[in-house]
């Protein structure tokens, strides 16, 4: 089911996230270096640091330009973020190639005690995620809890090694704003590709 969320929420947390100012941005670099201020509610207001499954460190906001799927998940869950997976991989199959070479996918760990480049790196090649679309990151524990918090998902850590969690599918547009959201498992949410095929072009166009 795809369920709304309202900027004006993105914008609160950013704000709340801001006033420590730490990791904090609100300019990105444009075309020609020159400065490109971020919409107020665009989620790369947040200086993340990602490091993907290859070992290739770049900040989140490196992503602008192009619409964005994004989750969070971590790798040693055997129930629902196998699901968020194939709910991402069949999103991404509703569109045609034309459309997914203006988009990618981005899946952040809220896990980065155990889930380093290698654990990320076999986790994409047992899944056969393509590496040209798909990107596993992990980020610093307190980055991460922060990508959460604007994003919308909750976890918790458990004694056992588990978290207790929420998920969500988040459709980025190519300046970071939260565009659509599904929180539909397993396969597509139609109406949450809708959005995703509406994004891409007009992010094209």
């Amino acid at each position: 089911m795809i369920t709304s969320f309202p900027r004006a929420i993105a914008r609160l947390a950013l704000a709340l996230l801001a006033s420590g100012a730490a990791g904090f941005t609100g300019a990105a670099l444009a075309t020609g270096g020159a400065p490109a201020v971020l919409p107020s509610d665009s989620v790369y207001q947040l200086a993340v640091p990602l490091t993907d499954q290859l070992g290739r460190t770049t900040q989140l906001t490196d992503r602008r330009g192009h619409p964005m799927l994004v989750s969070m998940f971590y790798t040693s869950c055997q129930a629902v973020c196998p699901m968020l997976v194939d709910a991402l991989r069949d999103t991404e199959a509703k569109l045609s190639a034309e459309e997914r070479s203006h988009i990618s996918v981005l899946m952040v760990s809220f896990d980065p005690e155990h889930d380093s480049v290698a654990v990320l790196k076999r986790t994409a090649d047992e899944r056969g995620l393509d590496g040209s679309h798909w990107t596993l990151a992990r980020t610093d524990a307190k980055s991460a809890r922060k990508l959460a918090a604007v994003l919308g998902i909750q976890y918790r850590a458990l004694k056992n090694g588990d978290f207790n969690h929420t998920t969500a599918l988040i459709l980025l547009d190519a300046d970071g704003r939260i565009a659509g959201r599904s929180t539909q498992l397993g396969n597509a949410d139609p109406a949450f590709v809708k959005v995703v095929k509406a994004a891409v072009q007009r992010s094209s166009s």
